[in-house]
């Protein structure tokens, strides 16, 4: 009963750890998206206005959403520039959030970074970035 005790005290201090660790995530405001559109970047720290693909229907917003909401803050040291510069859009009367990523390869991860900020780079699952790689293929 002593040992059964000790495992499930450790399975649960594992556990705990690792909810614990996940770091910040990428938030977003708590209302509706309606637009997110990408462009190639031009650099850190800029927007292209030319944009290349906007989506507006709410499947595309959804999975975009739950991609930049899921990106966990991790440090990572970009060498080169951004592939795009993504500008979520909740309507007239409310700011928009600029972010621009670093899209991986399949089966890698991707790189997120607010635009306005301290430099905080987020890290998507390969899962995340095959579907940022499909939608964004797709709509080229």
């Amino acid at each position: 009963m002593k040992v059964l005790f000790i495992v499930l005290s450790l399975i649960s201090v594992t556990i705990l750890g690792g909810c614990l660790n996940q770091g910040t995530k990428m938030v977003l405001l708590d209302e509706e998206i309606v637009k997110i559109e990408f462009s190639p970047s031009k650099g850190v720290g800029s927007t292209n206005a030319d944009v290349s693909v906007s989506f507006e229907d709410s499947h595309s917003i959804k999975v975009l959403e739950q991609v930049i909401k899921h990106s966990v803050e991790k440090k990572v040291d970009v060498h080169k520039e951004p592939d795009y510069d993504l500008v979520v859009s909740y309507g007239d009367q409310l700011p928009m959030h600029a972010i621009h990523l670093w899209l991986g390869n399949e089966g890698e991860e991707s790189i997120l970074m607010y635009m306005v900020g301290e430099g905080e780079t987020f890290k998507t699952t390969t899962t995340a970035t095959k579907q940022l790689r499909e939608l964004i293929v797709q709509n080229q």
